[in-house]
């Protein structure tokens, strides 16, 4: 028939891109549920509605609980559609009954939590699952582990091949939790008859027909069809946190053209307003951590498609919206394609252009590569485009845990010398931190590859006399009217010298653990985990396939990092073009751990990629991989440990210590010298005598707290490496720094070895009671404006005098410690015992330093 018909606009601020007809799918999406004949079956403890709808329907919390449909005679089914009110989580299992019993067919989670759109510009989007063909009589649902308010709002058990997650794989609905693991964007690969699933063939575009009034006049063949209006829509995100005036809706990621004209209408009004002479010090445009949602279109985006993958998207565009196209595998690869594309493009176009923007103003991009909420890109490309990366872990938590290796990963790859990190974050407990509490933690990050401390957080202060002055919820108070900023330079002295080190040479690193093709993608996995001693690194198909090259053996890339074994993810999909990437690096001498993969992820050059895939991978492994095979001048390694790779290697750990020794190192490799930081990351003194991957070097021990740097005496050698006995008081760290070559080294590695490199002093003279106390004074402070004897040291919030015990700031002791004839060529330490928190110390009325963290002494 002629159908014209004016087509509704699917949402607000719409802009059309196609009208696509296609015939309907079996079934239509009709819901066995409603099926003539259908009858309800349910646990107890599930009460439908008394009207006969079949939804709403409250499931209970907790479970178990069932749901079903009994058939007057056997159909099929192909997908579940669900659909929820409120916020849920729960474990289901759909179940068909054959030859009188139930039979699981899928087992899956259900997580509708978390409802902003910076999740899913889907809100609410349907819980989605498909399987091959099923004839019952009779379906049910069970659900277990239900939490919150599960409420099934839409059901629907169809003949309809759907396709499986089609929300969660076209980002419309997105992880929402704040961490993500490596696995959480990869799904079982799906199969079903093609039979039931559109031809691409089929699906016409109808735009033409389309008028700018909305009215669609076409003339409809014979069948059942479907109309298809596609087109953008705003995804709803706004920028926060953000003054009133200046919310509005972010900036289109994917979009070059977009993010120049907001950094022009952002920063370029900075700089037009400000004189060049003014802003010397405006140096940086800071893109935070990625909180802002995903998106899947842009201007231009089947055009880019076409190009990039070779193939038209149009006739798979129907499987946005679940439709499935040629057959749920072919779906998957479509969309699989889809989001590697939003990925590259985020990266190139939203990172790359506020780079390009920024560069042309004189301003570098300091980026954290990585995003909490909806993060749509792949992070160590995402951050490889960037001038500089920075990671961000918290005083408290696990906050940090994957995100410092996500800059550090990335920095290592793309040839980055420095390694940021927002450090000391904090939430809650205002004014309880201080450096000695922060030192473990920041310890523990610089092992994680941070060499370039930014403080959490700096506010700026009104210059008044209101004291604690402005805080946030988050972050540390660094910031000048904090009672310890004073002698906040103890401190960043630390952190300099630190940073310092760590920024000397290149890491060091034994293993290059791939993390896949696949997006979204916040971090790597470590399978098989990495052995106590060793380091390793994060790396990506784009820096495999344009840079990594082989030589001696060592996988090497142009800026100088180096690894001896590439781990490939458990996974069995690759692209061919990277397949033979890493065909080449074998065959060059690259010693490769993992299996082969068995097709192509994505639909471009389909089928013949997978069969390339196929022989390639044949042609490495072997038709049936061994655990060990010799290919070319490499060798690749198929369901071992690591510890059988580096046994194999002949490479033993560049850091060996005791298993239960809580002790984390990281390492540096100058032109002139090896550099250990090792951190004792308990509140114990701990003695240990590590095993340094280095020989025919004299170990020193540089002290960042101090800045002492001194030859240890006592170690052994042998071929591989250097024993030196350590000693590190609780949470102490330092480095351990190999520059000057020796002969035949000095024994000791027992208990004479630790008391020759540890000696212990002599104490010449103890100080004292009384002490004189000068407290500051001011109204604010509440200080006594008199001196206050003390007759012992004490803790000032047990003191009886209230202006004492409610004291807030800085106090000054003093005391007199005759010493005599001082001992010729011996140094003289002074230690303060325990200090709540920072001390600064003159003596003879000449500064002689201070200390911070245990052990609370200082060469005087």
């Amino acid at each position: 028939k002629d159908f014209v018909e004016k087509l509704p606009a699917p949402a607000k601020n719409f802009q059309d891109v196609k009208v696509l007809a296609f015939p309907a799918q079996p079934g239509n999406r009709a819901s066995l549920f409603l099926a003539e004949g259908a009858k309800l079956v349910h646990s107890d403890n599930i009460k439908p509605p008394s009207n006969g709808a079949l939804v709403p329907v409250k499931i209970p919390r907790g479970g178990p609980a069932y749901f079903g449909v009994k058939l007057p005679a056997a159909a099929a089914a192909r997908s579940l559609f669900l659909q929820f009110e409120g916020s849920v989580s729960a474990h289901c299992e759909v179940q068909a009954r054959e030859n009188g019993e139930f039979r699981t067919i899928r087992a899956f989670d259900i997580s509708r939590v978390n409802f902003n759109p910076n999740v899913g510009f889907n809100p609410r989007a349907p819980v989605v699952i498909s399987f091959p063909e099923v004839k019952s009589d009779e379906f049910r649902l069970v659900f277990t582990r239900v939490g919150g308010d599960a409420t099934l709002a839409r059901l629907s058990l169809t003949p309809t091949p759907i396709v499986e997650r089609f929300p969660e794989k076209t980002l419309a609905k997105m992880i929402q939790h704040p961490t993500l693991s490596w696995g959480d964007y990869l799904w079982e690969s799906q199969t079903g008859d093609t039979a039931a699933a559109l031809k691409p063939d089929d699906v016409r575009d109808i735009s033409r027909h389309l008028a700018a009034d909305g009215t669609l006049s076409w003339q409809v063949p014979a069948g059942e069809w479907v109309i298809l209006r596609t087109g953008m829509t705003p995804t709803g995100t706004r920028n926060s946190p953000s003054s009133p005036q200046g919310i509005g809706l972010e900036v289109d990621k994917m979009s070059r053209t977009h993010t120049t004209s907001h950094f022009d209408a952002f920063l370029g009004e900075i700089i037009r307003r400000v004189p060049a002479a003014e802003r010397k010090s405006f140096k940086v445009a800071v893109l935070d951590s990625y909180e802002t949602g995903g998106q899947n279109f842009t201007d231009g985006f089947l055009e880019q498609f076409r190009g990039r993958y070779g193939y038209d998207p149009l006739p798979f565009l129907p499987a946005y919206h679940g439709h499935t196209v040629g057959s749920p595998d072919l779906s998957d690869r479509f969309l699989w394609d889809v989001r590697r594309l939003v990925a590259d493009k985020v990266a190139y176009d939203y990172v790359g252009g506020l780079r390009d923007a920024s560069n042309k103003h004189g301003v570098t991009t300091w980026l954290e590569n990585y995003g909490h909420w909806g993060f749509p890109a792949e992070f160590l490309q995402y951050g490889g485009q960037s001038d500089e990366v920075g990671g961000e872990f918290w005083s408290e938590g696990n906050l940090g845990s994957i995100e410092n290796r996500c800059a550090s990963s990335c920095a290592h790859i793309y040839g980055k010398k420095r390694v940021w990190a927002e450090s000391f974050t904090s939430g809650g407990d205002e004014f309880r931190r201080h450096p000695a509490r922060l030192k473990r933690r920041g310890d523990w990050a610089f092992t994680e590859g941070v060499n370039s401390s930014l403080l959490h957080v700096y506010i700026q202060q009104y210059d008044n006399d209101d004291y604690p002055g402005v805080t946030a919820w988050f972050g540390a108070e660094f910031n000048r009217k904090n009672s310890w900023f004073p002698h906040i330079d103890l401190f960043t002295l630390y952190l300099r010298r630190c940073n310092f080190m760590l920024q000397q040479g290149r890491h060091s690193a034994d293993v290059a653990y791939f993390i896949g093709e696949d997006t979204p993608k916040m971090t790597g996995i470590r399978e098989p985990a990495l052995p106590k001693g060793y380091n390793y690194d994060y790396i990506n198909a784009e820096v495999i396939l344009r840079d990594l090259a082989v030589k001696d053996g060592r996988l090497v890339l142009p800026h100088g990092m180096t690894y001896r074994v590439l781990v490939l993810p458990p996974q069995d999909t690759m692209r061919p073009e990277l397949l033979r990437k890493i065909e080449q690096l074998v065959a060059d001498g690259a010693t490769v751990l993992g299996a082969p993969p068995s097709r192509s992820p994505s639909l471009q050059n389909y089928p013949a990629a997978d069969a390339e895939v196929r022989a390639l991978a044949a042609k490495l492994w072997s038709a049936a991989p061994a655990r060990h095979r010799l290919y070319g001048k490499g060798q690749i390694f198929t369901g071992v440990r690591l510890e059988d790779v580096f046994e194999h290697l002949g490479l033993s750990p560049e850091f060996a210590v005791e298993p239960a020794a809580p002790v984390l190192h990281t390492r540096r490799i100058a032109a002139d010298a090896d550099i250990f930081f090792i951190t004792n990351q308990s509140e114990r003194r701990v003695q240990i005598t590590p095993h340094f991957r280095v020989t025919g070097k004299q170990p020193e021990h540089w002290n960042p707290v101090t800045g002492e740097r001194r030859k240890l005496p006592a170690y052994t050698q042998d071929a591989r490496a250097t024993a030196v006995p350590l000693q590190l008081e609780p949470s102490e760290s330092a480095f351990v720094v190999f520059r000057e070559k020796v002969g035949k080294p000095v024994a000791g590695t027992g208990a004479a070895g630790l008391a020759a490199n540890f000696p212990q002093g002599e104490v010449l003279a103890k100080a004292a009671a009384p002490w004189e106390v000068r407290f500051e004074s001011d109204p604010v402070k509440r200080g006594p404006a008199e001196p206050v004897v003390f007759a012992a040291l004490q803790d000032w919030s047990k003191h009886p005098d209230s202006r004492i015990r409610h004291f807030s700031g800085v106090a000054r002791y003093t005391t007199t410690l005759h010493l005599g004839e001082l001992p010729k060529d011996k140094k003289l330490r002074l230690d303060l015992g325990k200090v709540a928190l920072l001390a600064k110390v003159k003596i003879n009325g000449k500064n002689a330093g201070g200390a911070w963290t245990p052990p609370y002494s200082l060469e005087i």
